[in-house]
């Protein structure tokens, strides 16, 4: 289990009150995309992701960036209990979706960025961001979790 000083627990529910998932989830989610091409193979039902602007422009795209950031939420909600809150979306990328899990690494770090650009370093501080990336990083191993 992983324990959250009360700072960093302000900080993540501050910073997440802040984010808008309209906004930063499509642009984390066509980061990673265009970044990471390989990663388009999961997303084949998507439809033409051929180009950066196609991707910028899919509603697919852009809806599936809100439900990753919508699944974030539950993880801020439940930060005492995030690996059983995200069992069954691991059960789910690992047996069903088959995804390979160094892309929730890649997509943490994408949304990391987006937050990033979007806040700047007066809300974005270091010591917002190490709680951030702490918080990212368990999300990450309870998505993995399933792959070990």
């Amino acid at each position: 289990m992983v324990e959250w000083s009360d700072s960093e627990r302000s900080a993540i529910t501050s910073l997440w009150g802040k984010i808008n998932v309209a906004e930063i989830g499509p642009q984390a989610l066509v980061r990673l995309l265009v970044v990471y091409p390989w990663g388009q193979r999961y997303f084949g039902s998507f439809g033409d992701l051929s180009t950066c602007a196609a991707i910028m422009g899919n509603a697919k795209v852009a809806k599936h960036g809100q439900t990753v950031m919508g699944g974030l939420e539950n993880a801020v909600k439940n930060m005492d209990n995030i690996k059983n809150t995200y069992s069954k979306l691991s059960v789910m990328h690992s047996e069903k979706l088959h995804v390979d899990p160094d892309n929730f690494r890649n997509l943490a770090d994408c949304i990391s960025i987006c937050v990033a650009a979007k806040f700047g370093p007066q809300v974005f501080t270091p010591q917002v961001q190490e709680a951030w990336q702490k918080f990212l990083a368990v999300v990450v191993s309870a998505l993995m979790r399933q792959y070990h």
